[in-house]
Order: C-alpha cells, then sequence, then structure tokens
C-alpha cells in the first residue's frame, strides 16, 4: 500500500496544485487527514472512481513528501489510474455496487 502525489502543478488561483493519490481509498483519507486536508475536498466521481483523488497546493505537496508520499510524475499517475480503471473493468459488475444500476434518464437498465 502507498500513497503518492504527482508533479502536475497546474496553477490555480495564485497556487500550483498536484494530486494526492493512494492505493485504497482508507489509505488515502487517513493521509488526507494527517496533512490537515478537509473530507469536503476529496475528488471523487462516482462514475469514475479509479480517479479518487485529492488536490494538493505546493506547500502541501512538499508536506505529503515528509510524511512519506511518494513522489511521482503525471505520467505515473497517469499509469496508475490506468491501471485501477482496468482492475475494475475485470471485477463482476454484481460485486461493484449491490446498487441497482440506472441508464440515463434515470430508468433501471435491463442487466
Amino acid at each position: 500500500m502507498a500513497v503518492y502525489v504527482d508533479d502536475f502543478r497546474v496553477p490555480w488561483r495564485d497556487e500550483k496544485w498536484s494530486h494526492l493519490l493512494a492505493d485504497t481509498a482508507g489509505e488515502l483519507h487517513a493521509f488526507a487527514a494527517r496533512l490537515g486536508l478537509q473530507r469536503r475536498h476529496f475528488q471523487h466521481e462516482p462514475a469514475r472512481p479509479w480517479k479518487d483523488h485529492y488536490d494538493v497546493p505546493e506547500a502541501k505537496r512538499r508536506q505529503a513528501i515528509g510524511l512519506g508520499a511518494r513522489p511521482i510524475s503525471f505520467g505515473e499517475a497517469a499509469q496508475i489510474l490506468r491501471a485501477r480503471r482496468q482492475a475494475l473493468r475485470e471485477v463482476p459488475t454484481s460485486s461493484r455496487s449491490s446498487a441497482p444500476r440506472v441508464a440515463p434518464g434515470g430508468r433501471d437498465r435491463e442487466s
């Protein structure tokens, strides 16, 4: 298990921001709490769970590295996300969620 911080450093609101990600959601949230990040800043799209991350400004990026996050390139982060996406594709649909699948427009999809 590992926590990673990439070198993306996209400018936004007078800061440069990177992505904090981890091998598991639990590990990501625990590490984010150690960094003082608020859970409401967690970036999560239910349709794309492989992209779960926190955005961190440069000072938090350096702090994360000091706490043990592994610095990686943006390209390495993309490889990790692709591997997660592929792993999720290999999990049978019934194992992903017990919630009914809903098609666009709100109608239940037939399995």
